[in-house]
């Protein structure tokens, strides 16, 4: 429906702008803790927090660290921290294995928090790239990333994610039919209340760069993601991926990257009207932290404007590295 305006001066519009209080009164969105999930990276060791040198204020912590983590986060009202593996490099193989393992970095991670703060609720990554010896999210055999034997993979390790306590699984790898395995796996073992998160419109971005570095896979990466990670062109094929992932049984739907790709968080919940996040990667913290490093912007202004965006855009929440600094603030 096309607003009315009457015409000045009866209708002087910065009437509504005139004071806080009457701002706040008109104001159409509204940015809450609800809305913030925080991705945090976690290492073997003990009683470690190692700095992440592409990403300034972000650190790689050992598993008691991150659950002193999750209770700084559920203490300033953050509802869900997501985890993110550094894994050894000993440990990747072709066949990936230890992304599976129950003891592994991530599954560790999940109980101890668990042991800690149980009213928040923990995310988990499900993709072979931090266990892959190729740095690829599913498996290679001459030069092809394998659709079908990736998934049997990926159920394994969802499955695994689930026992050791996760609340809502996160499949990052883009590969086709995932989703539809992942749920009938967790309906078949009992986990019938675990959610999916689905990185449904995951894009081969240049944004990822510090990720990558955080979790110790740039080095590995042979190639491009670009056969499986969609193309920054297209737009149309999103909706279909989500149409899909939808129909398969994802709970929830992500679009990664965020800033650069608003058009399709409001195209996904102009059009399904399902629960929408959106990720400000990597590379978004990083620029805004380098330019407010250098005094070229207000960090602190960018950084609630950005995540503004996201939700005029219609995003039910974001995965942010901000999630912190931005509970602090908005909790006054």
């Amino acid at each position: 429906m096309k607003p009315t305006v009457a015409p000045f001066p009866a209708a002087r519009l910065r009437r509504t702008r005139v004071s806080p209080a009457i701002r706040g009164l008109v104001r159409e969105n509204t940015l809450t803790t609800d809305d913030l999930i925080w991705p945090v990276f976690v290492r073997d060791g003990e009683g470690i927090e190692e700095p992440v040198s592409s990403m300034p204020g972000v650190l790689r912590r050992s598993v008691d660290k991150i659950a002193e983590a999750a209770c700084e986060a559920q203490a300033l009202g953050i509802p869900a921290i997501c985890l993110f593996p550094y894994t050894d490099a000993s440990l990747k193989t072709e066949d990936c294995a230890e992304a599976w393992n129950p003891d592994n970095l991530c599954n560790r991670a999940i109980r101890a928090i668990k042991q800690v703060p149980p009213d928040i609720a923990v995310m988990t990554d499900v993709a072979l790239d931090p266990y892959n010896i190729n740095g690829h999210d599913g498996y290679v055999v001459n030069g092809e990333i394998l659709n079908d034997e990736t998934i049997e993979a990926l159920v394994k390790m969802t499955l695994a994610q689930a026992e050791a306590g996760a609340d809502i699984i996160g499949p990052s790898d883009m590969m086709d039919g995932r989703i539809g395995a992942m749920r009938s796996a967790l309906e078949a073992a009992g986990h019938r209340n675990v959610s999916i998160l689905s990185y449904s419109a995951k894009y081969a971005s240049g944004y990822y760069g510090p990720f990558r570095d955080a979790v110790g896979a740039s080095g590995a990466l042979q190639g491009d993601k670009k056969t499986y990670q969609m193309d920054p062109g297209n737009s149309d094929e999103a909706m279909r991926l989500i149409e899909r992932d939808l129909r398969e049984g994802a709970d929830m739907v992500m679009v990664k990257p965020g800033i650069a790709y608003l058009d399709i968080c409001y195209r996904v919940k102009s059009t399904f009207g399902t629960p929408t996040f959106a990720y400000q990667v990597s590379g978004e913290y990083a620029m805004i932290q380098a330019a407010a490093q250098n005094g070229w912007i207000d960090g602190e202004k960018v950084m609630l404007e950005s995540l503004m965006a996201f939700k005029r855009a219609g995003c039910d929440g974001v995965l942010t590295y901000f999630a912190p600094e931005t509970a602090r603030i908005l909790n006054g």
